[in-house]
């Protein structure tokens, strides 16, 4: 078995055309049907804006085109997203234009912090999901039996490599919790991949490769301009494909290598056929490194404080680890270092795009649909509520 990933390379005045082009190139209503309900997950890496780190405005803007002119019914359009002990959903979909850009295809944001979460009995043999959470596993009550579109970024991880497909689902299908699984990571993302194909009667990637993180991600990197878009059913093969752009073997990261060995997915390069762009090349030569909160934390979960874990990270006095976390991110090295990556991006002409993006008016209300526009006319269109049950529309 093989599998297909596509890939484009795009730029800002063609890229939303582009994903269009990328997702019917990879066939994605092979594995996606326009006929059910469709979760598009979001990846929030950051409740502020920093170029790589989440899904982009402009990605969640060309997939959603793509989806409604190829017949797929706004109702049935859930973009959703997660918290973790440091993000916040509504506000980070405000920062990074996500909202923006749902309003102009007349679609809600749906926070699952706001949905029900129940217990779900997984049949599969996890490799450390079930140690990690003995009394249970809970998901988004609205998961089971909904297709899913992830809609990951390029980037390197200081606890897993890389990230991508595979760890976007980390956020939606464990509770805020689930940084306990960072000891595991590797295991966890192999059980991320069982879970899914309990759950999804179709799963799809839609990957932005427009600016890339390299270095200490998720969000302490430093952004490059890449202008690649990648696309594909096996999130595995996705995954692998970005790595090796990046200049890993994918056969060298653990949770690649562990899929494939499994039979969950294709990991090796030369059991991927890439369609639209040559890769033979390509090497963006990126490193991982660690930002200090990763680091502290491998050092507690895996290193030499290990022995004061429960103490430090599972008792009353857990709440220092989330605060210290904030603190160097938000209040030190974002407008110390990062900032200064933020002005260079904005210089750019994606980040020219991302302002258009930009939501200065979150709470209004929007009046009646007109057709869509164009990017340099105005952005307002209509707003309809998606009602969403727990079970999905037969």
């Amino acid at each position: 078995m093989n599998a297909t990933v596509a890939v484009l390379k795009t730029n800002p005045a063609t890229v939303l055309e582009d994903y269009g082009r990328l997702m019917r190139m990879a066939g994605y209503q092979e594995f996606i049907d326009s006929g059910k309900d469709t979760l598009v997950k979001l990846n929030l890496s950051w409740t502020k804006f920093y170029p790589a780190c989440s899904s982009q405005p402009w990605q969640l803007d060309g997939v959603l085109r793509t989806l409604i002119q190829d017949g797929f019914d706004r109702r049935r359009i859930f973009p959703v997203e997660n918290k973790t002990v440091v993000t916040h959903p509504r506000q980070g979909a405000d920062n990074n234009g996500w909202l923006a850009v749902l309003r102009d295809h007349q679609l809600e944001f749906v926070p699952l912090t706001e949905v029900d979460w129940s217990r779900y009995h997984f049949k599969s043999d996890f490799l450390k999901l079930h140690e990690i959470f003995p009394e249970g596993i809970e998901i988004p009550s609205i998961y089971p039996g909904r297709q899913v579109i992830h809609l990951p970024t390029v980037k390197t991880h200081g606890h897993s490599v890389t990230t991508g497909a595979i760890k976007n689902s980390f956020g939606g299908l464990l509770k805020e919790t689930r940084h306990h699984a960072h000891r595991f990571i590797h295991e966890v993302l192999v059980d991320l991949m069982l879970m899914q194909k309990e759950l999804h009667p179709g799963v799809f990637a839609v990957m932005d490769g427009t600016v890339c993180g390299d270095g200490a991600g998720p969000r302490t990197m430093i952004p490059r301009v890449k202008n690649y878009l990648l696309a594909g059913a096996d999130q595995v093969a996705v995954d692998a494909v970005a790595a090796k752009m990046m200049g890993f073997d994918p056969l060298h990261i653990r949770y690649l290598r562990m899929c494939q060995e499994r039979e969950i997915g294709i990991a090796d390069p030369q059991r991927i056929e890439v369609i639209g762009e040559d890769l033979s090349d390509v090497n963006f030569g990126f490193r991982v490194r660690r930002s200090p909160v990763i680091a502290g934390d491998q050092m507690i979960r895996r290193g030499f404080l290990r022995p004061l874990e429960k103490v430090l990270l599972r008792s009353a006095l857990a709440g220092w680890a989330p605060a210290a976390s904030t603190i160097y991110h938000d209040f030190l090295w974002y407008p110390l270092i990062g900032m200064r990556h933020v002005r260079r991006f904005e210089k750019t002409g994606w980040g020219r795009l991302w302002k258009s993006y930009q939501n200065t008016e979150p709470n209004r209300v929007m009046p009646a649909a007109k057709p869509r526009r164009s990017r340099s006319e105005s952005r307002t269109v209509g707003s309809c509520r998606c009602a969403l049950s727990k079970e999905p529309a037969k």
